[in-house]
């Protein structure tokens, strides 16, 4: 039995189809204790991560495994001062020691912070000073340590350094640290309120936000894992992500291992999605999760045979509908999109044993009450463009919802006025319930006393063959209020020009309502996006020219 039933209680219909879900867990709930070693102690020798880089080296590690690094790395951090509390930064990228400092981290109650390795100096300064980080678990490859030393200069706080793969100026090596610990731990009393995990935002409109979840986040991605993903007992699921990220707990460790699946993990520093195929095929990989992107440029370099391949699915930024088109003729797996945010687990997806819609954000998890509102918190009827609100349980508790944002008890009171949790999102429920993601609430363009979401835009633009990513905003015009314009790169077989750009607005335009038609175009070498990948739109807006002045 896969340790999650432990701790939910689940009601599904008669083809195995999610309806209802409530989690049930002690207060002492501790995701290292009760799920890595439980399982660890149930089934030693079940496979727990499979891992591999470029470079040709391959490691599986068994859940025994898991626990025995674990506890030997807690038993290092806790002979220098780690222990409850304790805010720690890991900067790991893909090796394997995340996964064991993940769980130690978790077993002594720790906060655990992740970070990408692609922070600059100043990145770093800032996370480290607002979080007061006691201590900093980095790679020694990419010249993280140095960039680690420099922010440490403009702070000046005293921060234990340790790194892995290397040896570094300043910084302990905590592979040889390891070696002398004999694995055995005692449970360190913890409280499943207690803070587990620090994530800082992507700081599209200002400083990256810190947001804190506790030790019931990862019972919250049982939903995520099992309902979404399909990953299953004994297989093996493949998320593309950087340990840095919220989208690597969605899909590197916590509801894989609750529904016993193993994790793969490909460690790479150049990206080449060419690859991907190959590992799935190599290892065997049952369920694979990867941005939009990555299926974009499957599609169009060819997808090769996947025959143990069962499941795919994707969220990040839009999907193009030929890109589902496509990917779906061509592997017979429909792409399954998924929602949710930094702040929360997955509040959305197209569902086991629902029919996938391109571009639909899908149906609510059962694990939350999902409402859309207006302006002044009034109910939103079906068809119209709402804010994406999240309604607390009759028990007030809500799993898997951050629970502070570090030093700013304000911003966090703003996000839950008036009694619910206001994502920020927009979208619109059609009538058959599904949802449909416009962009953010800021980003929504009043033209001409109509209300568009970029996303509307967007997913057009997307299937036109020239265009290779894109962006949609509004910019002042004196008749219509804003007018709509869109921001393009090109594919690089096409250069811009005034007929292509005439093309495009011809191809989009006959596809969308006049009220959403785009008015101009522009075409850029690259979108202004944060370091996490998405787009920053209010840097568009703030470049353009009024379609005023253009003549339009």
């Amino acid at each position: 039995m896969s340790v999650y039933r432990k701790f939910c209680r689940e009601r599904t219909d008669a083809h195995g189809n999610l309806k209802q879900l409530s989690l049930d867990y002690p207060d002492n709930f501790n995701f290292g204790y009760d799920v890595v070693d439980q399982i660890a102690e149930e089934t030693p020798e079940k496979r727990a991560l499979v891992w591999c880089n470029a470079e040709g080296e391959e490691h599986t590690f068994t859940f025994s495994q898991i626990k025995h690094c674990s506890n030997q790395m807690a038993q290092v951090f806790r002979a220098a001062g780690i222990g409850r509390g304790s805010p720690v930064m890991l900067i790991l990228k893909r090796r394997y020691e995340y996964w064991f400092a993940a769980v130690a981290l978790h077993k002594l109650g720790a906060l655990m912070i992740p970070a990408t390795h692609m922070l600059t100096e100043s990145d770093l300064a800032y996370r480290i000073k607002v979080s007061k980080v006691q201590a900093i678990v980095c790679t020694a490859r990419n010249e993280v340590p140095e960039k680690i030393r420099a922010a440490l200069k403009e702070t000046k706080l005293p921060v234990k350094l340790w790194c892995v793969q290397g040896e570094a100026e300043g910084f302990e090596n905590l592979t040889a640290a390891m070696e002398g610990k004999n694995g055995e731990l005692e449970r360190v009393p913890t409280l499943a309120k207690d803070p587990m995990m620090l994530y800082f935002t992507s700081g599209t409109t200002g400083q990256p936000k810190g947001v804190i979840h506790d030790h019931t986040y990862p019972l919250a991605h049982i939903v995520t894992a099992r309902y979404w993903q399909q990953a299953e007992d004994n297989g093996l699921h493949f998320t593309v992500a950087e340990t840095g990220w919220a989208k690597a707990s969605w899909g590197k460790l916590y509801g894989q291992w609750l529904v016993g699946s193993a994790v793969m993990v490909y460690d790479f520093d150049n990206f080449e999605p060419k690859q991907l195929p190959r590992i799935i095929n190599r290892y065997g990989v049952t369920s694979f999760c990867a941005p939009p992107t990555v299926y974009r440029y499957l599609v169009r370099k060819g997808i090769p045979a996947m025959p143990t391949l069962k499941h795919a699915s994707t969220a990040g930024e839009m999907l193009a509908p030929e890109v589902f088109r496509a990917f779906t003729a061509r592997t017979g797996i429909p792409l399954c999109e998924g929602y949710g945010q930094t702040e929360t687990t997955l509040l959305m997806a197209n569902f086991r044993g629902e029919e996938p819609v391109a571009g639909s954000m899908g149906t609510p998890s059962p694990l939350y009450t999902i409402a859309l509102r207006g302006k002044n918190g009034e109910e939103v009827p079906v068809g119209e463009t709402g804010e994406v609100v999240v309604i607390p349980g009759e028990d007030g508790r809500q799993s898997g919802i951050f629970t502070a944002y570090l030093d700013n008890e304000e911003q966090y009171r703003h996000v839950w006025r008036g009694g619910v949790y206001h994502t920020g999102d927009a979208a619109y429920m059609d009538e058959n319930g599904r949802y449909w993601f416009c962009g953010r609430f800021d980003d929504i363009i009043k033209t001409g006393g109509f209300r568009v979401g970029p996303y509307e835009v967007e997913h057009v633009l997307m299937e036109h063959p020239a265009v290779a990513e894109c962006s949609v905003v509004g910019v002042p015009d004196v008749f219509r209020g804003q007018a709509i314009k869109a921001v393009v790169v090109l594919e690089r077989e096409h250069m811009p020009t005034k007929e292509l750009e005439r093309e495009i607005r011809v191809f989009c335009n006959q596809k969308l309502a006049e009220y959403k038609w785009i008015r101009t175009i522009e075409f850029v070498a690259e979108l202004p996006k944060t370091i996490s990948g998405k787009i920053k739109r209010a840097a568009l807006r703030n470049q353009r020219k009024p379609l005023a002045e253009q003549g339009t």
